[in-house]
Formats: C-alpha cells, sequence, structure tokens
C-alpha cells in the first residue's frame, strides 16, 4: 500500500510493480507513476505534451 501525493488516498500497488508504471487513483482520478518500489514511492505522472512536429 502507498499514499496518493495529491489526496492521500490508499493506493494498491502489486508486489510485481515496476518502476515507471502508470496507475490512476480510484478516489480523486489522478494519473500517478510508480517511481520508486524500495519503498514504493508515488508521484503525479508528468502530462503528454503535445508534440507539433516543431
Amino acid at each position: 500500500m502507498s499514499e496518493c501525493p495529491i489526496c492521500a488516498a490508499e493506493i494498491n500497488v502489486a508486489p510485481d510493480a515496476m518502476a515507471g508504471e502508470l496507475l490512476v487513483c480510484d478516489d480523486c482520478g489522478a494519473e500517478l507513476e510508480l517511481t520508486g518500489t524500495e519503498p514504493v514511492e508515488l508521484a503525479e505522472a508528468p502530462s503528454a505534451e503535445e508534440d507539433w512536429g516543431q
């Protein structure tokens, strides 16, 4: 278990989860990135930026 960095809700993280996986908080709907596994660390996932070919 870990805590959502946005709303502090408990997040279930699978024991075989790997850093870089994306999760969604069931309470607030925030997209989260698993940034560490020992200990489990979650951060708000970076938003996708538009690439206009520039």
